[in-house]
């Protein structure tokens, strides 16, 4: 059984066991969150599809950590000018542990 789940902005396809990095959460490492946002659960049987989500089901995620991912550079030039700019970017991520996927409907 896995679900597809929204964080962020960006869908993931979870599973229980499944580590997963995603948009920069406010919570401490080892605290256990819930995420609502589920927008379809497939089983080997059946298939449960949101619009745009699904009432009653649940993901629980335990949050392991937090940190930077690899720098991103980003290079401005415009032709025949003198105009040059380098800038580079790391975006913040939390790492979650999936614990259980469950939908009471």
């Amino acid at each position: 059984m896995y679900a597809i789940i929204e964080s962020g902005g960006r869908q993931f396809k979870v599973s229980s066991g499944d580590t997963i990095k995603v948009e920069k959460l406010s919570s401490e490492p080892g605290t256990d969150i819930s995420i609502e946002k589920v927008l379809a659960i497939i089983d080997d049987s059946k298939t449960v599809l949101g619009n745009p989500y699904l009432n009653g089901a649940n993901v629980k995620a335990e949050v392991i950590g937090s940190g930077k991912s690899e720098k991103v550079i980003v290079y401005k030039q415009r032709p025949r000018k003198v105009y040059r700019k380098l800038r580079g970017h790391r975006q913040e991520y939390t790492t979650l542990k999936i614990k259980d996927v469950s939908f009471g409907g």
